[in-house]
C-alpha cells in the first residue's frame, strides 16, 4: 500500500540515508585536524582534554571519512535516479541545492577578491599599519614583477573559453540523444580542464613573487589558487559524467547530473574571466613585467 502511495505523487521519500551524519562528522574531524597539523607543522601543540593532537593523521582520517561519503552519497543518488526515485519535485530540489551550492562558492570568491580589491584600491591606507611597509604606497608594490597578462593568462583564457564551447556542445548533444557527440565534447572538456591546469602550474612554477612576504603575492595566489582548486573540481566532476557516458547514463529527459556539472564549468569561466581582467590586466598595469 506504501509503495502505491509513493507512485502517486511527487513527493517519494526514500529511505533513510547515513550520509548526512557521516557527512558532518567528517567534516568536524577533517576541520580539528586540520588545525592539528597546522599546529604540528610550526612545532606547537594542540590538546583536548590533556590529550596531544598536534600531529597530520587526524586531518587525513577526516578527509578519507569525506571522499567516503562523496562516494558513496552520490553513487546513492545515482541509484535512486535509475530507480525513479527522482521525481519532479525531488529534481527541482536537487537543482535548488546546486544554485545554492554554487551561490556559497560566489561568497567565496568575493571574499578573495574583497581581499585583493582592499590591497589595491587603498595601498597606503593609514589604518593598516602596515600597508605602506609592504606596498610602498602603490599598486602593485614596489619592486614587484607582475606576470604578463598576454603571454600565459590569456592562452589560459582561451582555453577555459572554448572548454565552455565543447561542454555546451556535448550539452546540446545529448538532448538531441546524440551519444557521440555527448562523449566527444564532454573528452574535450575534460583534456582542455587539464590542459588549464598544466599551464597554471607551470606559471606558478616560474611566477616572480612568492606567497609569503608580499600582499601582491599572497591576494593574487589565494584568487588564482582557489579557482585554480575549482577547475580541478571541476575536471573531476565532467571526467565523471564522462565516464557515466560510456556507460550509457544520462537520457535526453534525465540528465541533472551532467547540467549540474555544465552549470558548475560555466560558472568557472565566469569567474576567470572576472579573474583575468580584475588581476593579470587591471592588478599589474604600470608594473615592471617578468621576464619570459
Amino acid at each position: 500500500m506504501a509503495d502505491a502511495h509513493q507512485k502517486n505523487h511527487d513527493y517519494h521519500i526514500i529511505d533513510p540515508s547515513p550520509w548526512p551524519i557521516l557527512a558532518s562528522l567528517g567534516a568536524f574531524i577533517m576541520a580539528i585536524g586540520g588545525v592539528c597539523y597546522m599546529r604540528y607543522l610550526n612545532g606547537g601543540s594542540f590538546k583536548v582534554a590533556g590529550a596531544e593532537l598536534a600531529n597530520p593523521w587526524l586531518f587525513f582520517i577526516g578527509l578519507v571519512l569525506v571522499l567516503y561519503v562523496m562516494y558513496g552519497w552520490w553513487a546513492d543518488t545515482v541509484k535512486e535516479a535509475h530507480e525513479g526515485s527522482h521525481t519532479r519535485v525531488v529534481s527541482l530540489h536537487l537543482r535548488y541545492g546546486m544554485i545554492m551550492f554554487i551561490a556559497s562558492e560566489v561568497m567565496f570568491f568575493v571574499a578573495w577578491f574583497w581581499a585583493y580589491f582592499d590591497a589595491s584600491l587603498f595601498p597606503n591606507e593609514a589604518i593598516q599599519a602596515s600597508r605602506m611597509a609592504y606596498t610602498g604606497g602603490v599598486w602593485p608594490p614596489k619592486g614587484i614583477e607582475v606576470l604578463d597578462p598576454w603571454h600565459l593568462p590569456i592562452y589560459n583564457t582561451v582555453i577555459l573559453l572554448l572548454s565552455g564551447t565543447t561542454v555546451t556542445w556535448a550539452h546540446h548533444a545529448l538532448l538531441h540523444n546524440d551519444r557521440k557527440g555527448l562523449i566527444q565534447g564532454l573528452t574535450l572538456t575534460v583534456l582542455l580542464g587539464i590542459l588549464f591546469s598544466s599551464v597554471q602550474a607551470y606559471e606558478y612554477a616560474h611566477a616572480p613573487f612568492d606567497f609569503k612576504n608580499s600582499i601582491y603575492g599572497a591576494t593574487f595566489f589565494m584568487a588564482t589558487g582557489f579557482h585554480g582548486f575549482h577547475v580541478l573540481v571541476g575536471t573531476i566532476f565532467l571526467l565523471v559524467c564522462l565516464l557515466r557516458a560510456l556507460r550509457g547514463d544520462f537520457t535526453p529527459k534525465q540528465h541533472f547530473g551532467f547540467e549540474a556539472a555544465a552549470w558548475y564549468w560555466h560558472f568557472v569561466d565566469v569567474v576567470w574571466l572576472f579573474l583575468f581582467f580584475c588581476i593579470y590586466v587591471w592588478g599589474g598595469w604600470g608594473a615592471p613585467v617578468a621576464a619570459g
